[in-house]
């Protein structure tokens, strides 16, 4: 595997863990308001893995 997959990768994972924090706080609005913001952290780390190559 390359670098940038496994970097790809990772990066899937930590969304995956992110919804699962998610899913996990609801009811509970500070553990929600963290758990949202590490899910929109983790998306934006993965802009450049679908932007085209320049």
């Amino acid at each position: 595997m390359s670098d940038h997959q496994i970097n790809f990768l990772g990066w899937g994972l930590f969304l995956v863990s992110a919804v699962g924090f998610c899913i996990a706080s609801i009811g509970h609005f500070w553990a929600m308001f963290g758990s949202v913001f590490f899910l929109v952290a983790c998306l934006v780390f993965m802009i450049p893995y679908f932007r085209s190559p320049s």
